[in-house]
């Protein structure tokens, strides 16, 4: 089997086993995540920076998708891609990680490939994108058996039938899932041309208030639409249409509720004039 080598293992996490198991045990210890029990979680919104960044939110969302029952396969909508960009996905494979292959679950992609266009990626071949390669240490960790769907899906409402459609094809196939959609918030500062409220604390209590605060709000309320509407107005997620199709799959996959876990923001981390926004949500069934 083929395998699709990281290009983040040793920069945006560590790229060993037992780091990665350090720094996990570590995040699970996290005092500012909010611990939801006695529910069932069918999916879940990540943010993508490195772990030293956004770790510990992204770590706590997967490990609250684990449950007794036997997952067949997570499938994570990603990439950074602009409306008018083609949809992506592995087809067959397998993608590295400091613990081990995940297997590309090659029945269920080649059916997304019947029914939508992509540009499909391969070991070989692929766009060099973090959004999806960051999560995948957390993904072998708290699912050593489960397979892999990875998806680029751009910020457009066509993007929503691709996360119908995999509900509905693993249904289909008898294949128990779960959805990951992986975004940062609003990226502002100099670095990277955003500033309408200046620089200083003002900024950031705004980006964390205001802007930030209405994508959220949008995600929580599982709004796909709305969430990819103000990905494109308010410059306030980096992959709207990632964290919109994820809402689509979960409301196809039975959920009726979400839960905020963390939102955070790089600048507690590293205070300067450029930032970047976080959140962690939960869709419970």
């Amino acid at each position: 089997m083929e395998t699709r080598r990281t290009i983040l293992a040793g920069t945006w996490y560590p790229a060993t086993p037992d780091e990665c198991e350090r720094e996990i045990k570590s995040f699970l210890k996290e005092e500012d995540i909010n611990r939801p029990s006695g529910k069932r979680f069918l999916g879940g919104i990540v943010p993508h920076a490195g772990w030293y960044f956004s770790g510990a939110i992204a770590c706590n969302v997967i490990s609250f998708l684990q449950e007794a029952q036997t997952l067949d396969a997570l499938v994570i909508f990603g990439m950074h891609l602009h409306p008018g960009s083609p949809n992506h996905i592995m087809v067959k494979g397998a993608w590295e990680t400091p613990f081990g292959e995940i297997e590309i679950e090659s029945e269920m992609a080649a059916k997304l490939t019947e029914k939508f266009e992509f540009a499909e990626e391969t070991p070989d071949s692929f766009v060099r994108d973090n959004t999806i390669e960051v999560q995948l240490p957390f993904v072998k960790y708290f699912f050593p058996d489960a397979k892999l769907v990875p998806v680029g899906v751009p910020p457009a409402t066509k993007s929503l039938e691709v996360g119908r459609a995999a509900v509905e094809i693993a249904e289909k196939l008898g294949l128990s899932i779960k959805v990951i959609g992986s975004t940062d918030l609003t990226h502002y500062g100099v670095n990277y041309g955003f500033e309408p409220k200046g620089k200083g604390r003002n900024a950031v209590d705004w980006v964390r208030f205001e802007n930030d605060r209405k994508v959220v709000e949008s995600m929580i309320d599982m709004e796909p639409e709305e969430v990819i509407r103000q990905s494109l107005e308010n410059q306030n997620a980096c992959c709207g249409g990632a964290a919109a199709t994820a809402i689509a799959a979960a409301k196809a996959l039975g959920s009726k509720k979400a839960e905020s876990l963390a939102y955070a923001t790089s600048y507690e981390k590293n205070p300067g004039s450029s930032f970047v926004g976080y959140t962690g949500i939960v869709f419970e069934e």
